[in-house]
C-alpha cells in the first residue's frame, strides 16, 4: 500500500519560513501544525503558498494561542478551518486525532488532582459569565484540555494522535495521553509544546515523536487498510 507523506510542524511561534521551505522541498500530501502559532496575521496569509498549492492544512491550538486576542483571532478565525482539537478526521487517507492545548489547574490537571473543576467548556464559560470574568479568559476554553473533550476522543479510533502536551515518555509528560492513544488504537503520537526534538517508544509499543520549535518533520505513514 502506498504511504502518505505528512509534514508535521513544531510550535511555529511566528516562524513560517521553515514550514514553507520544507513543503516546497518535500511536497507533502498534507500538513499538521502543532500549536503555539503566535500569529501576527491570519493563518491563511501566513501560509498562503500552501493554500494556493492546495496542500491540506490541519492544526491544533497551543497554550499560547489564547494569550492575546489577535493571536487567537488570527488562528481560530484565520481562514484555515482545519482545527483538529477534540476531533478525528482523515488526513491524506490517514485517520488522525487531535488534542490541543494543555492541562491547567484552573480546569483539570491530572498531576495535581484526579478531580476536575470543570468537566466541559460550557461549564467553564458559564462560571466566567456568572463571575463577570469575560475579560479574555473565555479564550482559554479553546486552549485547555477538558475531561469532556478527552472522553469524547477516547470513543474514537485513529492511527495518529497529535497533541500539544507530551505523553509520559517526556519528563513533563502525562500518562493520560498514553492511555488515550492506546484506547484509540493509535500507533504514533506527535507532539510539540516542549520545543524538544526526540523519539521514544511507550511500553505499549506506541511510537512518540516530539518536535522542536518551528521544526518541520516529514513522516511517511501507511494508511490502515
Amino acid at each position: 500500500m502506498t504511504k502518505v507523506r505528512i509534514l508535521f510542524y513544531g510550535d511555529p511561534h511566528g516562524q513560517w519560513r521553515p514550514l514553507l521551505a520544507a513543503c516546497k522541498e518535500e511536497r507533502p500530501d498534507a500538513v499538521v501544525i502543532l500549536g503555539d502559532c503566535d500569529l501576527a496575521q491570519p493563518l491563511s496569509e501566513a501560509i498562503a503558498p500552501l493554500l494556493e498549492a492546495e496542500v491540506p492544512v490541519h492544526w491544533i491550538p497551543g497554550n499560547h494561542d489564547s494569550d492575546r486576542s489577535n493571536w487567537f483571532d488570527h488562528l481560530f478565525h484565520g481562514g484555515v478551518p482545519g482545527n483538529l482539537h477534540g476531533r478525528t478526521t482523515e488526513v491524506a487517507g490517514t485517520r488522525i486525532a487531535g488534542l490541543g492545548g494543555t492541562f491547567r489547574a484552573s480546569v483539570w490537571h491530572p498531576h495535581g488532582s484526579e478531580d476536575s473543576r470543570f468537566h466541559a467548556p460550557q461549564e467553564y464559560l458559564a462560571h466566567l459569565r456568572e463571575q463577570r470574568l469575560l475579560d479574555g479568559r473565555e479564550r482559554l476554553a479553546e486552549t485547555v484540555i477538558f475531561p469532556s473533550i478527552y472522553d469524547d476522543l477516547a470513543n474514537e479510533s485513529a492511527q495518529v494522535l497529535v497533541t500539544h502536551e507530551a505523553p509520559s515518555c517526556h519528563r513533563h509528560g502525562f500518562e493520560e495521553l498514553d492511555l488515550l492513544a492506546e484506547t484509540m488504537g493509535a500507533m504514533l503520537i506527535v507532539h510539540g509544546h516542549h520545543h524538544e526534538d526526540y523519539e521514544a517508544r511507550l511500553p505499549s509499543g506506541i511510537q512518540v515523536i516530539g518536535l522542536g520549535r518551528a521544526q518541520p518533520r516529514l513522516i511517511e505513514i501507511t494508511p490502515a487498510g
